[in-house]
């Protein structure tokens, strides 16, 4: 597991709790989430944009406003709704919430609160489309080294399934990896998978949705197979 802890620890709880013993987890989170020093404050803004469990996270540490706030994912959606936001649920891509917040066209300005890394153009394609908006950063996505059990994994040639999340976090990966790795690669969308073409020779699979839902049904299927070839295959 590539993702912070607490993020990897969310995703785990959606797997068959039968598969789960079967497995072997590895931790090895690849970004590290830091919050950037700044005060908050929605002065003439009625609405935020979240696009991330860490915005809302950061955010909400930071201000005492609640307000009106467009979320991509329903993950997301539910974090900002259980820290107090009045959130609303605009779809699981930054297309779809573009589309759906110019469709709308709610008044007043809108603010997104995002990381020093994000992907979208959020921020300019909802201005040009006539709805004002700024774009702030609070908090920083820190790139982190394997950890030691990962690194001993990866060299030892076992069979790894890595389920990668965003295209940045795969390209890190990619660069970490060994070529004589034994993994099968399942990547969240399509733009994760081509952001790590040194790995696109072993097997891959990509999400049917860019949900974790759909992440974590496309991880138990792999998971499914690997662990038959492994231990009910007929012997020759």
């Amino acid at each position: 597991m590539t993702r912070p802890r607490d993020a990897a620890q969310r995703f785990l709880d959606l797997l068959p709790a039968d598969l789960l013993s079967d497995l072997c987890v590895i931790h090895s989170p690849l970004m590290e989430i830091t919050a950037l020093p700044s005060t908050l404050k929605l002065d003439d803004t009625t609405t935020v944009v979240f696009t991330s469990g860490a915005g809302v996270r950061v955010a909400s540490e930071r201000m005492a406003e609640r307000q009106v706030a467009y979320c991509v994912g329903q993950r997301t959606t539910e974090a900002a709704l259980s820290a107090g936001w009045d959130a609303r649920f605009c779809g699981e891509t930054a297309d779809a919430l573009v589309a759906s917040l110019l469709a709308a066209r709610p008044s007043g300005t809108l603010l997104h609160l995002h990381g020093e890394y994000t992907r979208g153009a959020v921020v300019d394609r909802l201005t040009e489309g006539g709805l004002p908006c700024r774009g702030e950063v609070i908090y920083r996505q820190d790139l982190q080294p394997l950890s030691a059990e990962a690194e001993q994994a990866l060299g030892a040639q076992i069979p790894l399934i890595v389920p990668l999340f965003s295209p940045r976090t795969a390209a890190h990966f990619a660069s970490l990896c060994p070529k004589t790795a034994h993994l099968t690669l399942i990547a969240m969308s399509d733009a994760v998978a081509q952001a790590m073409p040194r790995l696109q020779s072993g097997a891959l699979k990509v999400s049917k949705a860019p949900t974790a839902g759909a992440m974590a049904d496309l991880l138990r299927d792999v998971a499914q197979s690997v662990l038959w070839v492994e231990t009910d295959a007929p012997k020759e």
